[in-house]
This record gives C-alpha cells, structure tokens and sequence, in this order.
C-alpha cells in the first residue's frame, strides 16, 4: 500500500503507474483536490484504475484550523463517500476535535486518522490528545493506524517503551479491528529503518493472539480500503 506525500495529480498518477507495474502495490491512497468543481472528473479517472483504493490531504499543513468543515471541503468529502471512497485523515491533536463535526456532515465516510495524529511524543504528554482521540474513536466508521510515532519521539533517542503508554490507548480505544500498523517509510528513516519501526511496533503492543496480531499488521487494512489479495 502506497499513500501521497504531495498535493498534485501528477503523483497519483505516478503512484498507480507503480502498482500498475508491481504486483507487491496492494493500493494506493492519492490526492486530489476536495475543493475543486471539476473533483468528479479526477475521481472518474482515478476509479478506473482498480488499485485506486482512497484519498488524502496535508490537512496539518493548511493555515486554516477548521480547513475539513468548509464547504467546499465537505461538499469534495460528500462525493468520496457517495462513491465509497474512504478518506486518510492528516492531522495533528489539534484537528481531533473537529472530526465529529465532519463524521456529523458526511455521515457515510469511512475515515481512518493517519499517525494516531501526531501527539508530542518526544515531550512524554497525552494529556488532550488522549480524550480527544477517545471521543473520535466512538464514532463507528472511524479508523486509525499506528504510524508515523518514532518521528513524533526523539528521533536520536527513541526507545518502544516511550511509544508503549500511546500504543496502548490507541489499541483500547479503538480496538483490533479499526487499527491498523503503517511503517511511515520513507519518512520513519528520519528517526530509524523499516525493521526498526516494526520492532517498535512489535514491542510496544506487547503480547497479543495471532488473530489480534493479524488484524493489525493487515486484516483490518484489507477491509477499511477493499484490498485484494
């Protein structure tokens, strides 16, 4: 599974021309533009290709806080779930609170909170961060992926038990079969390789049942995003 790192059409493109290519490309998350008035004919081309499995944004990038509950946004929102596309969301623990305002607009999205949404690591806090992904994890369509955390901890310093205690709340919150392990890569070799971050990841769930272990390391992606084996 492949997922966008930049906001332009070319690189979705780019991305299904790889899994086109290789049979290891399971699906690819691209973009596109939610606002544009011309999204239905990017998602027509799009949907053509049958790896095409989902969309994301930078939300954590835009300037605007309340960026998911404009309009615009929702009304690009509203078109990914009238075709079942489900949506990546990239945030950060500020963004949290406003995601039962868009659950509350879109009601049929599948949306899934890339990273656990960031939360400060490094600094050892929960505190906000904590309440706020429990009260987004209530709501039923709503998924999250374990990823992303080695670079929200000290990147030189790092060690699986300071990702245990967020690990753990994650995994009670939501349980087995709404999470889902990402490896982050490229951007984890910021902070460590990719055996490293499933070490991590490994370690910090502790010991689980083979059927547990199996829901997160891809059973529960193969459903959120309709993958094919």
């Amino acid at each position: 599974m492949v997922v966008q790192a930049n906001t332009i059409l070319e690189e979705t493109r780019w991305l299904l021309g790889l899994a086109s290519e290789h049979d290891f490309i399971r699906g690819v998350v691209g973009w596109v533009d939610l606002t544009d008035p011309r999204l239905a004919t990017a998602l027509d081309e799009f949907q053509r290709h049958a790896k095409f499995k989902g969309v994301r944004h930078l939300v954590h990038d835009e300037p605007e806080v309340n960026w998911l509950l404009r309009a615009d946004v929702i009304a690009g929102l509203r078109e990914l779930s009238r075709r079942g596309i489900p949506y990546d969301l990239l945030l950060r623990p500020q963004h949290l609170n406003i995601v039962p305002g868009v659950a509350e607009r879109v009601p049929g999205l599948r949306m899934v909170v890339d990273h656990i949404a960031k939360p400060p690591i490094a600094a050892g806090i929960m505190e906000g961060w904590a309440e706020d992904l429990a009260a987004v994890a209530k709501i039923p369509n709503l998924y999250c992926k374990l990823s992303g955390m080695i670079t929200e901890a000290d990147p030189r310093a790092w060690r699986a038990e300071h990702l245990r205690p967020y690990v753990a709340h994650v995994l009670k919150v939501f349980g087995p079969e709404r999470l889902m392990f990402g490896s982050d890569w490229p951007v984890c070799t910021l902070a460590g390789t990719w055996k490293e971050v499933l070490a991590a990841f490994t370690q910090s769930i502790g010991p689980q049942p083979i059927e547990v272990r199996e829901k997160l390391l891809g059973g529960t992606a193969e459903r959120f995003y309709g993958l094919v084996r």
